[in-house]
């Protein structure tokens, strides 16, 4: 076992001694007692939450993926510069900001909400698209033509599944982003999670702020998991293989 992996492991070792620590000293202190105390209403928040993640990440794939294999495209390369630019507004200004700005033509609510974590969810699904595509070697993509397929098989039979796992990784981390930031969306009236976070950050209630960030932090570590095992399941083999061995070889 290399120093590397070593290092690994102790530091895994020290961040669960820290995690179990602290769940340990919130359950002794019964800082998780809001969620039993109002059942209803920690569903209702939850659910809000999940309802403000899923349509605002789902219109970000829905744009990004397509956009990112048009950009790819030769007769569409000029726009790449002006695309990702564009898009990446939503990653440069600050995320109260991007809130702020939906607010002031939206109004207050669940829709200036949505409309601002959609478009701070864009860039990370649409760079990773263009760097997925982009990666797939060009031998690869002439073999294929030679063998007759068109360009719609080209991309479906060997660029989408050879950058698959680039393009789930783009979403797996807009996706988690958006659900710690949708936290904020409170802010606005978007309702949430955000809601026990932001009161127990202004009443100085422990309890009900740990009730809020905590569930918060839960969901998306299980939603890193599940994208995790989606890639698995969607990258071929293969590549799987050859980039486990090209890491161990770094």
């Amino acid at each position: 076992m290399n120093a590397k992996k070593v290092t690994s492991y102790v530091i895994r070792l020290i961040l669960w001694t820290l995690v179990i620590a602290f769940f340990f000293w919130a359950i002794s202190e019964n800082m998780f007692g809001k969620i039993f105390e109002e059942p209803g209403k920690f569903m209702e928040l939850l659910g809000r939450h999940l309802e403000l993640v899923s349509i605002s990440a789902g219109l970000a794939i829905l744009t990004s993926v397509p956009l990112g294999i048009l950009i790819t495209r030769p007769s569409f390369r000029r726009s790449e510069w002006l695309i990702v630019n564009i898009a990446n507004l939503g990653q440069t200004i600050p995320s109260l900001a991007v809130l702020a700005l939906a607010m002031g033509f939206l109004g207050i609510g669940l829709k200036a909400a949505i409309v601002a974590l959609y478009i701070y969810s864009l860039l990370p699904i649409l760079q990773n698209t263009i760097a997925g595509l982009d990666s797939v070697r060009p031998e690869m993509k002439d073999a294929a033509k030679g063998m007759g397929l068109t360009p719609a098989q080209v991309l479906f039979k060997i660029e989408l599944p050879a950058a698959a796992s680039s393009i789930i990784a783009g979403i797996r981390t807009a996706v988690v982003l958006n659900i710690g930031t949708a936290a904020l969306a409170y802010l606005i009236g978007g309702g949430g999670l955000g809601v026990w976070i932001f009161t127990g950050i202004q009443l100085f209630d422990n309890q009900t702020l740990i009730s809020g960030a905590v569930p918060v932090t839960l969901l998306a570590v299980l939603v890193d998991l599940l994208f995790r095992g989606i890639e698995y399941l969607l990258v071929p083999k293969g590549i799987r293989l050859a980039r486990k061995s090209a890491m161990e070889s770094v």
